[in-house]
């Protein structure tokens, strides 16, 4: 009787390698979901490694950082290139981040007929507010590995923009830091120079 008791209160053994793994989706299982309902349209969320993630809330400072470098890309830029906020770029099939800003090569048709991918970002902004870790160590080298030639992540908190350039291996070779008395140029369009006080929020 004592033996066939410990064998019911025996826990059974684990299966060796055997562990739970999360469903990764594909970006067009992202949009299929998107479609049918499944994500709210209210929801900001953005694919990464198969994840659906969801974003943080945009605060005033955040949203005031993303017009202010609109605005101003939008007037120096030109017809150059396009200027695109919020819009999702597609790095391979399982990750599709959504930043901040872009700054897209022309195309006449304004991109209506194909996903942007790496090759088509000239530069990308991330503003940080609540985020900065998230958009460093996580967002940052997955554009590396895309081959994004050039990446801001203005840091609201720390009164900075950290420009993020030469990408190999998984990660940029080139770090610079400028704060709110400095001016910076993309590297697409060097005769650009924007202040960085225009670039942060007030």
């Amino acid at each position: 009787m004592m033996t066939t008791q410990t064998r019911l209160h025996a826990k059974p053994e684990a299966s060796p390698g055997v562990q739970p793994q999360p469903r990764l989706f594909t970006i067009d299982e992202y949009f299929a979901m998107a479609e049918a309902g499944i994500l709210g349209l209210e929801e900001r969320v953005e694919l990464i490694d198969g994840l659906v993630i969801v974003m943080a809330p945009i605060g005033n400072p955040h949203q005031a950082s993303v017009d202010k470098s609109t605005r101003n890309l939008v007037i120096s830029v030109g017809t150059r290139g396009i200027v695109r906020t919020q819009g999702s770029i597609a790095l391979n099939d399982r990750s599709m981040p959504q930043p901040d800003l872009v700054l897209l090569r022309e195309r006449a048709d304004f991109y209506t007929s194909q996903r942007v991918g790496p090759d088509d970002v000239l530069l990308l902004i991330e503003v940080s507010d609540t985020t900065a870790d998230y958009d460093r160590n996580v967002k940052l080298p997955r554009y590396a590995e895309a081959g994004i030639p050039e990446v801001w992540i203005a840091v609201i908190p720390e009164g900075i923009v950290e420009a993020h350039t030469e990408p190999a291996e998984g990660r940029y070779r080139v770090r610079r830091t400028f704060g709110p008395g400095d001016t910076i140029s993309p590297g697409c369009f060097p005769d650009i120079t924007l202040p960085v006080s225009e670039i942060l929020p007030s």
